[in-house]
């Protein structure tokens, strides 16, 4: 289990068939919410999240980067193939983000690049699809912030198992200050 929530997005979007499966695969790796800004289609057009998406997962499509409002605490995450930008094999997800990718054939707006809290980018040779480049933030996030065995040592095999969490006995503010 995660805590924590995430949405993920696009600016300036144009093909639906991309969108629908970056929904779809917002979707399975459980997303709270997913969004466009300035998207230049219609919804109904994303014929390839045979999910339903929409009507699983919350949708915001704002129509200007000055419409996009986050909920309190979320932070903005870019993801953009920048020179500075953070790799993401070295990227430490927040437990309340928003990731927003750029729009086919072009980069995120600078204007949008300002606003990201992190800009993080996926160290390939060059652009990746967008849904492709979602679905990989999306995987790396789950494996991150998931509960999941070690990897394991040798190719293949097993991986090596969590410890289990252990808790102590609760502590009680008036007992706390009693022994102080």
């Amino acid at each position: 289990m995660v805590r924590g929530y995430f949405g993920i997005g696009v600016e300036g979007i144009s093909k639906p068939m991309n969108l629908g499966n970056l929904m779809r695969s917002a979707h399975a790796f459980g997303a709270s919410f997913v969004f466009t800004i300035d998207a230049y289609y219609k919804i109904r057009e994303a014929k390839s999240d045979t999910s339903n998406a929409p009507g699983q997962v919350p949708y915001y499509a704002w129509d200007t980067l000055g419409d996009m409002a986050l909920p309190k605490g979320c932070r903005l995450v870019g993801v953009e193939l920048l020179d500075d930008a953070i790799d993401l094999p070295s990227f430490r997800h927040p437990s309340r983000a928003a990731y927003v990718l750029g729009p086919e054939r072009a980069s995120l707006s600078p204007e949008l690049i300002e606003r990201c809290d992190f800009v993080l980018k996926i160290p390939t040779a060059f652009c990746i699809n967008v849904a492709t480049a979602g679905a990989i933030v999306m995987y790396d996030r789950i494996k991150m912030l998931g509960r999941f065995d070690a990897p394991p040592v040798a190719p293949g095999g097993p991986g090596i198992p969590m410890d289990s969490a252990e808790f102590g006995a609760p502590v009680l503010r008036r007992a706390a200050k009693k022994e102080q």
